[in-house]
């Protein structure tokens, strides 16, 4: 709990090994094809829903995004809720199986808005005219985005723990960490592009439904090889372990803790390795503090009352997972600034996408220059600048967790600097050109003028985001390694959060003195 794994160790064995029967290389490539059929489904849907909201359902922008960032804040959320109920009752293997089914009924009832003209407000071919949406109708679609959250929650929560649980040695992790996210990055490329396209050209029947096969096929890919799993049982409930903590160390806040910690003193969980709680947090220690063996023990041992009395262990992993909170939450900010991509599709709807006389780039698809921006720093990280620096100093080199979290916020805030000054430039632009009225009109600015914010975004997103999982994987114990993989996702739920509530008050204030609201003009 107190000495883990040093951030600036090299890594001297191969990261993925074999075992003659369970687990090994052999697993892996189902697992990251489990995820990365639902990455391209779920990103898929998400990237252009403000144009099928605004378009289909006849939402004002504010209203759109909101219902975005309302959900992406439930799709990052869910994530963590799967991954105290995977450490805790579940385990991993049952988790991701329920998710890929409730996912898969998610996306069918989606599909469905779009296949049955009743699920939907009526337009008119241009879309320019809707009804209001019914009760009925919004309910079904908030069910089926809500079911797509549930099922993503089940799969994020543990395909990273339980691809790691396939390998032999935690500490090899590090490598299938970035590949896996470099995994991820491509499936999103192919989303924002391929899947895009489809909605944009084909229609959204097709649309949503080639996002239907690619949940199906997300659930095939897991299921076929899972008599070659590592199945881990999971422990006992992490949830009470930490809640009986914090009770226990408030009703016994009045003890005074001993000035040199003795074995004798506190209540050590058999075949634990640990036999004094650490000095951090002190206030804790009292949680796992015998005053009277012969009350506050059995006959056998144990405790008599769990909510009075406490193990170290449990003392050690709520110290753990408060530790790397104030990191976790760092990364609030961050996230507002990366789920801007829906409101960033309208803006580029309203520039010069063409490429050529032939060609324009979907407004929704400039999200790819975001991930190719990830890979390609992965890539260069790993391949080229860290063998390059330990060659030239004589020792391996590597920069620091902190250090390229620290990185990723720095970059952050520039992209939302460049943005800002594009969107400044381009609402100029559209009031000299007379389209200050008229919020859908093409102004005459390349849209390639964002490329800045998305590139910088995808450099926040490589330097912070993989850092994070390896700072949470690190220092939190192998019983809450699905946690760890997730605790980040508490940043992007608030971050998704806060965005929402920036959007609205934006829309809110712009509303007063007969203004028109918030909108791309």
């Amino acid at each position: 709990m107190e000495n883990p794994t040093d951030e600036h160790g090299k890594l001297s064995e191969p990261f993925l090994t074999s075992s003659p029967s369970k687990g090994g290389f052999r697993t892996l490539p189902f697992i990251l094809a489990m995820e990365a059929f639902e990455r391209v489904a779920i990103v898929g849907i998400t990237t252009n829903m403000i144009v099928y909201l605004t378009g289909e359902f006849g939402m004002e922008t504010a209203t759109a995004a909101s219902v975005i960032f309302v959900w992406s804040a439930a799709t990052g959320f869910t994530p963590i809720i799967g991954a105290f109920i995977a450490d805790s009752y579940m385990g991993k293997y049952p988790m991701i199986g329920i998710g890929t089914i409730i996912g898969f009924l998610g996306m069918i009832l989606l599909w469905s808005t779009a296949m049955i003209p009743q699920a939907r407000p009526y337009c008119d071919q241009f879309n320019t005219i809707c009804e209001a949406p019914t009760i009925p109708q919004l309910l079904l679609l908030y069910f089926s985005l809500g079911l797509i959250s549930i099922g993503a929650g089940g799969i994020r929560s543990s395909f990273m723990a339980i691809g790691v649980d396939q390998l032999d040695e935690r500490n090899n992790s590090h490598g299938f960490f970035n590949w896996c996210y470099v995994t991820l990055m491509f499936s999103s490329l192919i989303a924002v592009t391929l899947i895009v396209y489809i909605q944009d050209n084909m229609g959204w029947k097709m649309g949503f439904g080639v996002p239907v096969m690619l949940m199906f096929l997300s659930a095939v890919a897991f299921f076929l090889p899972s008599s070659f799993y590592i199945k881990l049982k999971p422990k006992a409930s992490l949830l009470t372990g930490l809640a009986q903590v914090i009770v226990a160390s408030f009703r016994n806040r009045h003890i005074a803790l001993p000035s040199h910690a003795a074995n004798e003193v506190y209540y050590i969980r058999e075949g634990s390795m640990l036999q004094v709680p650490s000095e951090k947090l002190r206030f804790l220690n009292k949680a796992c503090m015998i005053k009277n063996p012969q009350e506050d023990l059995t006959s056998k041992g144990t405790a008599s009352n769990p909510w009075s009395l406490c193990t170290i262990d449990q003392v050690e992993d709520l110290k753990a997972l408060i530790r790397v909170m104030p990191l976790c939450s760092a990364g609030i900010m961050l996230s507002v600034t990366v789920n801007q991509g829906s409101l960033m599709v309208i803006q580029a709807g309203t520039m010069d996408r063409h490429v050529t006389s032939n060609f324009e780039i979907p407004a929704a698809s400039f999200s790819l220059f975001m991930m190719i921006s990830v890979v390609v720093w992965i890539a260069f990280y790993d391949q080229i600048a860290l063998p390059l620096a330990s060659k030239i100093k004589g020792q391996p080199v590597r920069l620091g967790l902190k250090q390229r979290m620290g990185i990723g916020l720095l970059c952050s805030c520039a992209s939302m600097v460049a943005s800002a000054f594009v969107e400044c430039t381009r609402r100029k632009i559209a009031i000299e050109e007379g389209f200050s009225d008229e919020p859908q009109a093409v102004v005459h600015m390349s849209a390639l003028w964002v490329l800045p914010f998305y590139v910088l975004a995808g450099l926040s997103e490589a330097f912070n985001a993989i850092a994070l999982i390896e700072f949470c994987y690190s220092n939190l114990p192998k019983t809450m390694s699905t946690i760890a993989a997730n605790v980040n996702g508490l940043g992007g739920f608030t971050g998704n959060l806060v965005a929402s509530l920036i959007t609205s008050m934006v829309d809110n204030v712009t509303k007063k003195e007969g203004k028109a609201g918030f909108r791309v003009i």
